[in-house]
């Protein structure tokens, strides 16, 4: 702290070097001295708080200054430095205090209560500590990795005392940390583990701050759902193909070898991120047949094939008796293994002639 240019009583002067002179050779702090005035103990603020500095002193005292490391702060009632955040809260009979207001990191170390008694100056020492909250410096960019590859993440935050940085992944599967430290490793990365990283970084001087750090995970299309369908002639028919993969997949259609373009007569393909739909508005013996659904990104590419079939609305349809077997290729229901079915009511009508 830069020290004040003002005229002061050539005996405070006196008193104010020897002061010096003796925090200079390292006079030991008396503090446990019961004779003797003491400071407070050690004064922990938080950043931009304020700082109270306070010295019990008697009758037996005759002059005080505070310092800080070789610096003359206040002696008696005046002011010896220029910073205007130190200000004189009390010069009493019992107490000496002065305040240093908005607490910077740079304000930290110790401070020295100095006092005159029978000519004999003597101090006492208490320790200023600054708190300072957590901040994150440094985070990891948004990452986008294929499937496989590994991944470095860095978290970088300050504070005083150092903070603590733990590192979870968001998600409902994700259990605890997965890592309690600035940097966190994921080797061979899956697409499970894709999603969003958080820093946190505590220190239990205020909440702790976060920051997260999206992982993107790219992988090939996989096609979770696609089923043959039974239409009747005539009517609306949809053929649906599911597909995950990152980036989305592109979908293209196929009958046999043909690939179906988007506005053919009667149909419309339907692409959205995660499915295809073929949809036939009036369907006709023509449309059935087998239809492949190929699914690809820059990453790779996967097919699935599926029917699109006639279905029957007989009276037999509903019944699914002993023998009854379901044809993929026109949906109807054959009835050659209940031929014995039929032949038992025959037999029982002849026994009755």
């Amino acid at each position: 702290m830069a020290q004040a240019k003002m005229h002061h009583p050539v005996s405070w002067v006196i008193f104010a070097g020897m002061a010096a002179l003796l925090l200079s050779q390292g006079v030991p702090v008396r503090s446990g001295d019961a004779t003797f005035p003491k400071a407070m103990d050690n004064v922990t603020v938080r950043q931009g708080e304020s700082a109270t500095l306070r010295c019990s002193v008697d009758n037996r005292v005759t002059r005080v200054a505070w310092l800080n490391r070789s610096s003359i702060l206040y002696a008696g009632n005046d002011k010896w430095c220029l910073d205007p955040r130190v200000v004189l809260l009390a010069n009493t009979k019992t107490q000496y205090s002065i305040q240093i207001q908005d607490v910077d990191v740079y304000d930290e170390g110790p401070y020295t209560c100095s006092v005159q008694t029978d000519n004999h100056p003597k101090t006492s020492r208490v320790h200023l500590i600054v708190q300072v909250s957590p901040k994150i410096t440094e985070i990891s960019s948004d990452i986008s990795i294929n499937e496989g590859g590994n991944v470095s993440l860095t978290c970088i935050a300050t504070g005083r005392p150092d903070p603590t940085i733990t590192w979870r992944h968001i998600s409902p599967k994700a259990v605890g940390f997965i890592s309690e430290d600035e940097y966190l490793e994921i080797t061979g990365i899956t697409r499970e583990q894709s999603g969003e990283y958080e820093c946190s970084a505590s220190n239990d001087v205020a909440a702790p701050v976060v920051q997260r750090v999206k992982v993107t995970v790219n992988y090939p299309p996989y096609i979770s759902d696609a089923k043959s369908t039974g239409v009747p002639v005539g009517q609306k028919g949809i053929l649906l193909c599911e597909a995950s993969a990152v980036p989305s997949a592109d979908f293209q259609w196929y009958k046999d070898d043909k690939r179906l373009a988007e506005g053919q007569k009667g149909l419309k393909v339907e692409n959205k991120a995660a499915f295809s739909r073929l949809t036939f508005f009036n369907v006709s013996e023509q449309d059935y047949g087998n239809y492949t659904c190929v699914a690809s990104n820059q990453l790779g590419n996967t097919n699935a094939s599926m029917i699109l079939y006639e279905e029957t609305t007989t009276a037999l349809t509903p019944w699914k008796g002993p023998g009854a077997v379901h044809d993929g290729n026109n949906g109807a229901w054959r009835r050659g293994g209940c031929a014995w079915l039929l032949a038992l009511p025959l037999a029982q009508l002849a026994r009755q002639f």
